[in-house]
């Protein structure tokens, strides 16, 4: 069963995924664990570890919806987690879940950060690509600081006139702000 093995059952640790049409990306968010047990097969991962913030041992196994090529496929355990990078056996539609079961976990959760739609043209992620660099974006569009702006008179534009003062009302009522 998804989420526990064997006879002593720890709780899973939370795990983020996303996709794009060659891959799978996943997270096992277990900070601070140091040297898990990991067992990825075409149609599993099994990890096991401790970590967190009470240092509890952790366990998960994932039953993919499709398989998945194990050789192809890269992990490293960071502080925050550990990130994989998983090859799909076969390239093309998208998953429409991750696991076997259609049951909905808890500790599953969508990678927003590293999500691709499906029918987006753009390019697709590269390993440990967060799905976009915002500044590298502003750094390509060029031109848009204040150092490029063009010297600005400081008197103001030349259609600029004066206004005319209001004219006064001839129906004989008092100017409310003059009393």
């Amino acid at each position: 069963m998804t989420g526990e093995t064997g006879s002593t059952t720890f709780p899973a640790p939370p795990v983020l995924w996303a996709q794009n049409k060659s891959a799978v990306y996943l997270k096992v968010a277990l900070e601070d664990c140091k040297n898990p047990t990991i067992d990825l097969k075409a149609d599993s991962l099994h990890f096991k570890g401790t970590g967190g913030v009470d240092a509890k041992p952790h366990e998960v196994t994932l039953h993919f919806l499709h398989p998945i090529k194990p050789d192809s496929s890269k992990y490293v355990v960071r502080p925050r987690g550990t990130e994989f990078v998983l090859a799909k056996a076969e390239p093309g539609p998208f998953w429409k879940r991750l696991l076997q079961e259609e049951t909905k976990f808890h500790w599953l959760k969508v990678d927003f950060n590293k999500w691709v739609d499906e029918d987006d043209s753009g390019d697709e992620l590269g390993p440990g690509s967060g799905g976009g660099d915002f500044e590298e974006m502003m750094r390509s569009m060029g031109g848009l600081g204040d150092d490029d702006m063009p010297d600005m008179d400081p008197a103001g534009d030349s259609d600029d006139e004066e206004i005319p003062d209001l004219e006064s009302s001839n129906d004989g009522s008092k100017d409310a702000s003059k009393e």
